[in-house]
Formats: structure tokens, C-alpha cells, sequence
């Protein structure tokens, strides 16, 4: 059983999520699912097929760490096994969000099969948590796009198990997902995020 009290606030924390992420075309159409963690074995989801700038709280159910509905009739995204991995390999995580903007969903075209976004000296990277300069690098893996949700939540668990300190990743041709303490925390690395995917490709634009 959950407490009824942290699941509103959850919710809560997820429609705000939806409206700010619409607005700014990184959520388009039903596109997108977002969560947060209502306690160490439920999180709130957003329900399948939900238009992302319209949420209300009847577009937010719960599951379990498995996935599974509580209390729920509804059906989560096909995709809840990617934000329930995160939670478990991170018991600190306390939001997911995953988008599909224009610049996520093309960067994540453009690198070679294999190659990690690298992102180096730039300021904005002091906007994820244990970076304190621009003198670093921040590595973003690319997965390649399934439908076998499954097998590319082991995958995805098992790379984040070795490399704890990542804050988000692609998946190509799809988006991007990206976590953090309290929402807040995780709405400024989708920020961050989509600036910093506007510089990459404005610079390949003016690469010779």
C-alpha cells in the first residue's frame, strides 16, 4: 500500500512536469512519460497515450518497482520498465523524465553506432549534480531504439550499475531520458540538456 498524501503530491509534481515540458515542444502529441517516486516501492506514472500538455490527475496511476498496476485499471506506458530500472539502480532518484524533442531525437541520429555523446567545455554542464567545471567531460550513451522494452531496461540497468554518476542518456531516433533527486532537479537537466544538444548541432552545422 502507498500513502495517499505523497501519491497526490507525485502527481502533482507530474502535471506541472507536462505543461512546462508541452510548452517547449519536447513533449509533442501523446508522446513522453514521465514519474516520480511516491516511496521505495511505488512510483507515480503518467497513464499511456495521455496528451502530455493537458495532464490532470486522473492521467497519473501507480505501479509498483516490477511495473505492475496498483489500484489501477489504467495501463502505463509501454515504457515503464526503463523509469522503474532507473529507481531501482538509484534509490535516491526521486523523479524520471523522458522526452522526445527535435534535437534529442536528431543528435541521437547523427552519432555513429556505438559513440557516446561527448560533451566538453561548456558552462552549462555545471547545471548536473558533481560537476564543478567545464573543464570535464560528460558522457551520454547512445542505445540503440527497440521495442523489446524489456531486454533495454537490463541493458540500460546493468551500463548505469558501472557508471553511477551519469545523469541521462538517449535512445536513438527516440529521446531522451533523464533523472534527478526532486523534480525540480530533474525538469533543470532537461533543460540543461536541450541547450546543450543545441550547441552540438549548431556546431556540426558550422563545421567545413
Amino acid at each position: 500500500m502507498f500513502d495517499v498524501t505523497r501519491y497526490a503530491r507525485a502527481a502533482d509534481s507530474i502535471v506541472e512536469a507536462g505543461s512546462f515540458l508541452y510548452q517547449r515542444g519536447w513533449s509533442p502529441a501523446t508522446s513522453s512519460n514521465y514519474s516520480a517516486r511516491i516511496d521505495g516501492e511505488h512510483i507515480a506514472i503518467t497513464v499511456s497515450g495521455r496528451h502530455k500538455g493537458q495532464l490532470g490527475a486522473g492521467d497519473v496511476m501507480v505501479v509498483d518497482l516490477a511495473g505492475r498496476p496498483v489500484q489501477s485499471n489504467c495501463r502505463s506506458s509501454a515504457e515503464t520498465r526503463l523509469h522503474t530500472i532507473l529507481y531501482e539502480v538509484f534509490p535516491e532518484v526521486g523523479a524520471v523524465l523522458h522526452t522526445h524533442s527535435v534535437k534529442a531525437t536528431v543528435l541521437s541520429r547523427l552519432l555513429t553506432p556505438g559513440q557516446p555523446l561527448e560533451l566538453e567545455g561548456y558552462e552549462l554542464q555545471k547545471a548536473f549534480a558533481g560537476v564543478e567545471t567545464h573543464e570535464s567531460v560528460l558522457t551520454i550513451p547512445v542505445f540503440d531504439n527497440t521495442q523489446d522494452i524489456d531486454a533495454l531496461a537490463q541493458e540500460t540497468g546493468d551500463w548505469f550499475r558501472g557508471h553511477p554518476d551519469q545523469p541521462g542518456y538517449l535512445i536513438r531516433g527516440h529521446g531522451l531520458y533523464t533523472w534527478g533527486n526532486t523534480m525540480a532537479d530533474c525538469l533543470r537537466h532537461a533543460e540543461a540538456f536541450e541547450f546543450l544538444f543545441e550547441c552540438e548541432l549548431e556546431t556540426m552545422r558550422m563545421r567545413p
